[in-house]
């Protein structure tokens, strides 16, 4: 089993009270287990068990591309359980199975250089059609699940989630913050956020085919011809005579 997590804890004095504390730091990079949690039941214990073996608040770093939906579920659900606050930093990329784990945060921040990306979960099937409808309907529940945690720290619409996967949304700091993903961006060596700023920007795949397929369909429109109005034998030799009298 490769760990994709791990721990930093470091002593601190208390600003307030002045006494020592346990700092407790999580970073969370790569893929989220490579191997599934589906049928295991000794990582996800391992996980739970250096969760629980410290108190007070955590920060969790993310820097992933995503992974394993089942595990990224289990960590979730850990989180939201924890007692103490949970703070989440995202300093590089947390998308797809990633960006689940990140909604656990009481508090969510986002480098200003981060990103995250949410689309719709995928599997693999083999078999007769029966077993792609069970993938299909499976595939459909695993979906309302995951706008479920997005739907808890968001407060948006399901119908609205559910498209922005369907497009497979990347969302930059400021878009994040404006859409309910994320509370506030990270300024340096502090823990005071930047004010997004009014215009923040979100890449949507669905929305850059489409908007390419327009383009193309535009430069590809053939424009009809001008008609030509045809005229009968008699009516051309009558302008004839008109030209001759003119002439």
């Amino acid at each position: 089993m490769k760990k994709f997590w791990q721990w930093k804890n470091k002593k601190v004095i208390n600003q307030e009270s002045q006494e020592e504390v346990l700092e407790r730091t999580l970073f969370l990079n790569g893929t989220i287990a490579e191997e599934s949690w589906f049928d295991d039941d000794v990582t996800p214990q391992l996980f739970k068990e250096e969760l629980l073996s410290g108190a007070g608040d955590i920060t969790i770093w993310i820097n992933s591309p995503g992974g394993d939906c089942v595990a990224a579920a289990q960590i979730y659900n850990m989180l939201m359980e924890y007692k103490g606050n949970v703070t989440v930093k995202i300093d590089g990329l947390a998308a797809s199975a990633a960006s689940v784990i990140a909604m656990a945060g009481s508090k969510v921040l986002m480098s200003p250089v981060s990103l995250i990306m949410i689309h719709n979960p995928a599997t693999m099937a083999f078999g007769d059609k029966s077993e792609f409808q069970k993938a299909i309907a499976m595939l459909s529940e695993v979906k309302e699940s995951i706008v479920n945690a997005y739907e808890i720290k968001t407060g948006m619409a399901r119908v609205k989630i559910a498209r922005l996967m369907d497009d497979e949304s990347w969302m930059n700091a400021n878009k994040a913050v404006e859409l309910g993903f994320a509370d506030g961006i990270l300024k340096r060596n502090t823990e005071d956020m930047l004010e997004p700023p009014v215009l923040s920007m979100m890449y949507s795949k669905a929305l850059v085919v489409n908007s390419l397929k327009a383009k193309i369909a535009a430069k590809c429109r053939i424009e009809p011809k001008e008609v030509v109005k045809e005229c009968s034998v008699d009516e051309c030799l009558k302008k004839l005579e008109l030209l001759k009298n003119h002439i």
